[in-house]
């Protein structure tokens, strides 16, 4: 029986990045007979300090305990045969416990969902970016046995340095992921985003096209915010929700149209469309920027809609606030895309591929 130890940043449910990769894979991999447990790096309390405006002391403090319990997963590396590492062991520069994992004996999976070469930094911690050193993951690319990428973009630069690369999309559990509330056919219809307080910007880059939209339709149309409860926007009548776990299906479903646009960049080519996913699961007819994986995703037109630039942002977006049957058409096609290939039971058995593969395989 392979035993795994789970290696990520936060605890369980609290990260996209792991919620949508690895953790909806944990209970089929009991399943399957693979024994795993889960090492993260933050506790509650550590992570409102370290993404909080606190001093740089008392993130230091954070770093120092973080180290310590990593210190711990390595003395007990022999515990396991695979560590598998989503994004990074450890925050800093240098791959410092990814070594340790390799010298004590176990195979390495990285798995990622960003352009985490580049540099991104929270505002919180932005006096520290000079830490990350983000070519880290080339470095971790190279000593890992098996890397796993979210996008195709992802997957060829990881490839650079591992030969061993493999795609598994960000996936969906479409078995918990259905629609709460009926789409509307008639009245105020609601276009809706959902993101973080550190994504709120790709959510900007679609305001002037939404601002058109508005002038258009006036109250035919609001719009709506999830994940950034601060976040206000007069013109558009916005006041943001809080991100909540518990409500996150419900809330979702509230929406009529979900949209995802981001600024033309090497990150955002990164992102492995979740949004858009969480929308078409949910039988939300998406308009999604016509950029990286999103063209993974979507085929224009059949299944939801790909825009660039203010004319066709709002070209398509207006295609779905005149006509009741386009929306539901696409909404109906996009959630049959989502359980055919970005769904949890669509991309497990290759979760569980990747693991039994290493297991029969001695450490590079």
């Amino acid at each position: 029986m392979p035993r795994v130890l789970f290696v990520a940043s936060h605890r369980l449910g609290r990260a996209p990045s792991q919620r949508f990769r690895f953790e909806q894979y944990l209970e089929h991999l009991t399943g399957e007979g693979i024994d795993w447990e889960f090492s993260p790096l933050l506790t509650v309390e550590d992570d409102a300090t370290f993404y909080g405006r606190s001093s740089a002391l008392l993130k230091a403090w954070v770093l120092a305990r973080c180290a310590l319990r990593r210190t711990r997963d390595v003395r007990r590396a022999s515990e396991f045969d695979i560590a598998f590492i989503q994004r990074e062991a450890f925050f800093g520069g240098w791959p410092v416990f990814e070594r340790a994992f390799k010298r004590a004996g176990l195979r390495v999976v990285l798995d990622f969902d960003d352009s985490i070469w580049l540099l991104d930094v929270s505002d919180a911690n932005r006096q520290y970016g000079w830490l990350k050193r983000p070519q880290k993951t080339a470095e971790i690319a190279r000593l890992a046995d098996a890397v796993v990428g979210g996008n195709s973009f992802l997957v060829d630069y990881a490839r650079k340095f591992n030969p061993n690369t493999v795609l598994i999309p960000t996936t969906i559990d479409t078995r918990s992921y259905k629609r709460t509330i009926p789409r509307r056919t008639s009245g105020s219809l609601c276009v809706g985003w959902t993101g973080s307080p550190t994504t709120i910007r790709n959510f900007e880059c679609g305001v002037p096209a939404l601002l058109q939209m508005k002038a258009k339709y006036g109250n035919r149309i609001q719009f709506k915010v999830i994940g950034d409860g601060s976040y206000r926007h007069e013109g558009l009548g916005i006041q943001g929700e809080a991100w909540d776990s518990r409500t996150e299906v419900e809330s979702l479903s509230t929406m009529d149209v979900g949209i995802m646009p981001l600024p033309d960049e090497d990150w955002s080519r990164g992102k492995c469309g979740l949004k858009g996913l969480q929308f078409m699961a949910l039988e939300t007819p998406v308009v999604m920027e016509d950029l990286g994986a999103n063209r993974e995703i979507v085929t224009d037109g059949a299944d939801g809609f790909l825009a660039s630039g203010h004319a066709q942002w709002v070209a398509k977006l207006s295609l779905l606030i005149e006509s009741a049957d386009l929306r539901e058409r696409l909404a109906v096609a996009g959630r049959r895309t989502v359980e055919a290939r970005f769904s949890v039971d669509s991309q497990k058995a290759a979760y569980v591929q990747v693991i039994r593969d290493l297991a029969r395989t001695p450490s590079r």
